[in-house]
């Protein structure tokens, strides 16, 4: 395994780490939904944009099942590793061809997009996922709302933290080694 290979394997491996934490410590409770608002999106998403589909996928989808594990939600883990990893996967390939398309000039709009489309992926993966599998049919659409409230704050937050890395990393040879997308 080459040095880049093995840096983005242990970046992978501490992202998925931050965003169980940020998920499973962060947890602000939604009584309407019985679900709670947290920090993890953010990481989702930055792991997304930072480390590619394949690294970032992998980050947010472990990261976040094993947060659903650890509250006891273990009925959604399957779900939230292949939502969370879609959305990583959106985010990434959404930010890097509008980049390419505005020629890296409106960098905020395209990753302002690229998390907007992810959370999409979310809302209504969970919608589906409660609707169909869990058997809640239409009443399922009780935690869209609580959902959009989460990925409203993992949106807002992702682009302040990637807009805040990139920087960094355009001033230090060893941050921007780390990331792809950048």
């Amino acid at each position: 395994m080459n040095i880049q290979k093995t840096k983005k394997l242990i970046s992978a491996a501490l992202f998925a780490a931050i965003i169980c934490v940020a998920t499973y410590i962060v947890q602000i409770p939604m009584p309407a939904t019985g679900g709670y608002v947290n920090l993890g999106d953010c990481f989702v998403l930055t792991a997304g944009i930072m480390l590619g589909a394949g690294y970032g996928a992998i980050a947010a989808g472990l990261g976040s099942a094993l947060a659903d594990m650890l509250a006891g939600y273990m009925q959604y883990a399957p779900a939230t590793f292949i939502i969370k990893a879609l959305m990583a996967v959106a985010a990434y390939f959404i930010y890097v061809s509008l980049n390419k398309l505005f020629n890296s000039k409106h960098k905020i709009i395209a990753k302002t997009v690229a998390v907007i489309a992810a959370e999409a992926i979310m809302v209504l993966g969970y919608f589906g996922y409660e609707a169909v599998i869990l058997g809640y049919g239409i009443a399922a659409a009780g935690s869209i709302l609580g959902n959009v409230t989460q990925g409203a704050v993992g949106a807002i937050a992702a682009v302040a933290l990637v807009t805040a890395l990139q920087k960094s990393a355009s001033k230090s040879k060893t941050i921007s080694t780390f990331f792809k997308a950048g």
